[in-house]
């Protein structure tokens, strides 16, 4: 088990306070990525920079060729929230998505190196919260790992699988007309909602390991005042799939019709993730970067925080979990390794 002392416990909860307090939203990573290199540089690693796209770059820590890689990413979600605490909570915007999962990989590295354990390393990568281009740029490097620990916030449970995603834009394109004259134009707004409404009420599937498909409408705008019937409307929309990304699209296709476009954005399939015996499992509804880190190794999803907090304008993580959850970081790479 980790021998986490004090001076270990206040280590990782300072450095998780200081990446929170250090903007990333997705696009504006640099900063806490200069920061991050750094920490690894200062504990021994090497560290190189694969640049993603200007101004942006994932970071890859280690000592020698890694069999096992601890995995997550540096960017947040907007808004920028500020850091606090108190005696049972780290506050703020990446607290627990990922930006505490982060100081407790570096722990758990930290302990294993004390073993004279050193075959893993580190890929922080920009970008997943939204297009997973991080992630995506590093699976095109050579890797010689068995394993990646992907970091997200499971309760510190090891994730069995996860369920597809599935985004698009929709749009209709109505006629304008004076809203005291109704029959003289064609609503887009009634006829977007038309689409979305069938599209609610759609049968998007079950699993007895993933459970439902769901549909959410994330975005919805259109017209210009009150007065005019609406020549325009769009939406944005993502599925929860329980069935590979291509049937999603072919049953939106089906659906629309041809009452409106649809401009596909992304998603992923569903994943099933490595598991190890001796740890509790869950099933995630949320989507992260397993899909895109193929040429890594063998999946497995795990880290301190509850995905229900992440996003949130209260974002937290629970000071015990950090710690739970480094030990359990230790626990796995060395189970992996053995």
């Amino acid at each position: 088990m980790l021998r986490i002392i004090r001076g270990a416990v206040d280590k990782m909860f300072d450095l998780a306070k200081q990446l929170i307090a250090i903007p990333s939203v997705t696009g504006s990573e640099r900063e806490v990525g200069d920061f991050l290199a750094a920490q690894l540089a200062a504990r021994g690693y090497r560290v190189d920079k694969q640049e993603v796209e200007h101004g942006r770059f994932n970071l890859i820590g280690f000592r020698v060729r890694p069999r096992v890689v601890f995995c997550t990413h540096i960017d947040t979600v907007p808004p920028v929230l500020p850091l606090r605490e108190d005696d049972r909570f780290l506050y703020g915007r990446g607290a627990c998505d990922t930006k505490g999962i982060i100081a407790a990989m570096l722990e758990a590295g930290d302990a294993l190196r004390k073993e004279g354990i050193e075959e893993f390393g580190y890929l922080l990568v920009v970008g997943e919260e939204t297009d997973g281009a991080g992630a995506k740029a590093a699976n095109t490097l050579r890797w010689d790992s068995q394993f990646v620990i992907v970091g997200e916030p499971t309760g510190n449970k090891l994730a069995r699988a996860q369920k597809g995603t599935f985004m698009a834009d929709l749009k209709v394109q109505g006629r304008a007309a004076h809203s005291g004259y109704p029959e003289a134009g064609v609503s887009a707004i009634e006829g977007l909602w038309r689409v979305l409404t069938d599209c609610l009420n759609t049968d998007w599937g079950a699993d007895a390991l993933l459970g439902k498909g769901t549909f959410n409408i994330g975005v919805f705008n259109g017209g210009e005042r009150c007065n005019i019937i609406p020549a325009r409307a769009a939406a944005s929309i993502m599925i929860r799939t329980i069935q590979p990304r291509a049937n999603a699209e072919e049953k939106m296709r089906r659906i629309i019709d041809g009452r409106a476009t649809m401009d596909v954005i992304g998603g992923a399939d569903p994943q099933i993730m490595h598991i190890v015996d001796g740890f509790e499992t869950t099933v995630v509804s949320f989507g992260s970067d397993v899909p895109y880190l193929g040429n890594l190794g063998k999946p497995l999803l795990i880290g301190p925080g509850s995905i229900l907090d992440a996003h949130t304008a209260n974002e937290k993580v629970a000071k015990d979990e950090l710690v739970e959850g480094a030990a359990l970081y230790e626990r796995l790479a060395r189970k992996l390794l053995a």
